[in-house]
């Protein structure tokens, strides 16, 4: 069975709305899909739909809609809170479009000792529950609660959409929980419901399709980026990522560009560890480049217990662009690579790779085909079906992440694969690799391998085409990094 997590759905969902199919057409396909649920099921009797004020109290509201149009079945809605606060507007506009429908009631209940409820409850067949959605932590607040203990005492039939409210994952004493008979869920089978735990509350699941975008889930999206861990309004400096870049020697912006992508991308600290010989010349790209000097003019073995105190002093190693590939220098790359928890390898660090004990640290590379066919020792295909195998099976070989670079970008943890098509031809400029490495340092500072594997392919090439409508095919790197922040906002200038 295919598996989604709620996180990868709520940026499926977004995704969808990017490529625009509107979030109330996803709302009315799963409001429509409970109610035809309810009417295989049941010949007629009572129906209670409980909704909260947020999204699921939407696909409530839709459900009702659809279910007053059978005379068998008696309707009647609960909203948890006021309406004036519910939440979306597509659960608003769906919650007033009951007025104009065949609902026997509709009541609003803001007082967990309205006897109203508990009534409604003991009077009822059946009870739809689209009280909470996905991601609830922590305590219960208390009207919800004490809603959640009427319905588990009810002896009712309870079905509940998309997932049981409150929270199950807590543990025993703070659990507070709806235990449905049945759980509607959506799109896919959701991970978090394989725990024991959950099965304790889901009771059945079915899957129901609600026209879902395949393109939304396969290519990444602006969903995704949302999906990213963002600092708090009391964080300090260091929370959001401390990057080391080792790189250059023969080549002397890569390891700058890298550096100004990461701090573009949110990185509090970025630190060069570079070659003597170009330190000053790395570190005049900016002031706010740290640059720390080598004791040569190429990375060397010598410099691995100075390296290994700098690791020690970040979070993220980003490694490869700008090195060359002297013998030593490979050699050095290689001894370095365990030292790393986490580590994103580009450009001839690459080489390294082959023969560098990896243990079992969180590691991202990023090579283009023909530094993937160096790697695989055979040719990269050029069909994209074959070419995601490929990926596939080296990522699951060497239990990393692939970011295999293209036309259509290929990323892999050897399980799943997601693709992303941003980005153009003019990005073939020098440099654009070493902008999407810093990215990566920066995202995988904060989030799972995975993600940000995925948002910085996104990223970089987004900020890539809001650059290019500018600049055209005389892009520059640097158009690149200083679109980064637009794209992470979701803003198209």
């Amino acid at each position: 069975m295919d598996w989604i997590t709620w996180e990868e759905m709520k940026a499926i969902d977004a995704n969808c709305e990017q490529l625009g199919l509107l979030p109330i057409q996803l709302m009315e396909n799963a409001g429509s899909s409970i109610a035809r649920e309810i009417t295989n099921r049941f010949s007629g009797g009572k129906i209670l739909l409980i909704a909260g004020r947020g999204n699921n109290g939407g696909d409530a509201f839709v459900a009702a809609r659809h279910l007053c149009q059978y005379p068998q079945f008696q309707v009647d809605v609960i909203l948890i809170g006021n309406a004036a606060f519910i939440h979306t507007e597509e659960a608003k506009r769906n919650f007033l479009l009951l007025k104009h429908c065949k609902v026997n009631s509709i009541k609003e209940i803001t007082d967990s000792s309205d006897i109203t409820l508990a009534e409604m409850i003991k009077n009822t067949d059946v009870i739809v529950d689209g009280i909470l959605g996905t991601g609830v932590t922590g305590k219960i607040k208390e009207l919800e609660s004490s809603v959640i203990d009427l319905i588990n005492l009810s002896g009712k039939y309870v079905i509940s959409i998309d997932v049981p409210s409150g929270n199950f994952k807590t543990g025993r004493e703070q659990t507070k929980c709806v235990k449905a008979d049945l759980t509607i869920t959506f799109h896919k089978m959701k991970e978090e419901f394989t725990t024991p735990e959950a099965l304790m509350y889901t009771g059945e699941i079915i899957v129901s399709e609600i026209g879902v975008c395949s393109h939304a889930e396969i290519f990444a999206g602006i969903g995704n980026i949302r999906t990213l861990n963002i600092r708090t309004p009391d964080a300090h400096k260091g929370q959001a990522g401390k990057i080391l870049i080792i790189g250059g020697g023969p080549y002397t912006g890569a390891p700058a560009l890298a550096a100004l992508a990461a701090l573009r991308t949110g990185a509090d600290i970025v630190t060069i560890a570079c070659p003597c010989n170009v330190a000053a010349t790395v570190a005049a790209f900016s002031p706010n480049l740290i640059v720390s000097s080598l004791s040569s003019q190429k990375l060397c073995l010598k410099d691995i217990p100075f390296i290994k105190d700098l690791i020690h002093q970040h979070d993220v190693i980003v490694m490869g662009m700008g090195l060359g590939n002297e013998k030593e220098v490979i050699e050095t790359v290689r001894q370095i690579i365990p030292l790393c928890k986490k580590l994103v390898l580009d450009a001839d660090a690459l080489l390294a790779l082959e023969e560098a004990e990896t243990t079992d640290s969180e590691i991202i590379i990023t090579p283009h085909t023909k530094e993937f066919a160096r790697l695989r020792k055979r040719e990269t295909s050029v069909n994209i079906n074959e070419r995601v195998e490929e990926v596939i099976s080296f990522a699951q070989e060497k239990k990393l992440i692939v970011l295999l670079k293209g036309r259509i970008d290929i990323i892999s943890d050897g399980k799943k694969v997601i693709l992303n098509r941003t980005g153009n031809a003019g990005m073939s400029v020098g440099g654009t690799g070493d902008v999407l490495a810093g990215i990566t340092g920066a995202l995988l500072a904060t989030n799972s391998p995975m993600k940000a594997a995925t948002c910085a392919a996104y990223i970089n090439g987004a900020a890539g085409d809001l650059a290019f409508k500018e600049k055209g095919y005389g892009l520059l790197a640097t158009d690149i990094i200083e679109k980064i922040t637009y794209v992470i906002r979701g803003e198209q200038k």
